[in-house]
């Protein structure tokens, strides 16, 4: 997204270091959304697809927890669901990074009967409310989450399974 002045506003760094049939586009454009809507107009992420090898390391790594997972989050900033900080001026805020196994979201929506895109749409969305303060620890909280999920995916024609 750009200012009126043409400046950026908000930049979504999306890169795959594994083959993929993901559209990258969609998935910036999906990144994009979302942060605009939860308030985010001077901010800075990378989402990053990878094998599920690569995946299952950081999972176990960072979260203790073995074998993939479909998306991790790595928040820079510990931030408040719902309520962006406010900024006067200077650099992009920087988010953190959304890291997506492909192979294994694929696997997933199979499993599920749901829709890839679906699904990797809720990945991208999961991911980054993930950076953004949401959590599902608790039950308010996962509802609250998944609400949200269901509102944004909406907005981009997608389904929440």
């Amino acid at each position: 997204m750009t200012d009126a002045r043409g400046g950026r506003r908000l930049a979504v760094f999306v890169a795959a270091e594994h083959p993929t049939t993901v559209d990258l586009d969609q998935v910036k454009a999906q990144a994009e959304l979302v942060l605009g809507e939860e308030g985010y107009e001077h901010a800075e992420v990378s989402i990053l697809f990878v094998s599920d090898d690569d995946i299952a390391v950081w999972n176990d790594r960072f979260l203790q927890k073995a074998g993939p997972t479909d998306v991790l989050s790595f928040p820079v900033e510990e931030l408040t669901p719902g309520s962006p900080p406010p900024r006067n001026g200077g650099p992009p805020l920087l988010l953190g990074d959304v890291v997506i196994a492909p192979d294994y979201v694929e696997r997933q929506s199979a499993e599920l009967g749901v829709e890839l895109a679906d699904e990797m749409a809720l990945m991208v969305t999961h991911g980054l409310l993930h950076l953004l303060g949401y959590d599902h620890h608790a039950e308010a909280e996962a509802e609250a989450m998944e609400d949200r999920e269901r509102h944004l995916l909406a907005l981009m024609g997608r389904t929440r399974r």
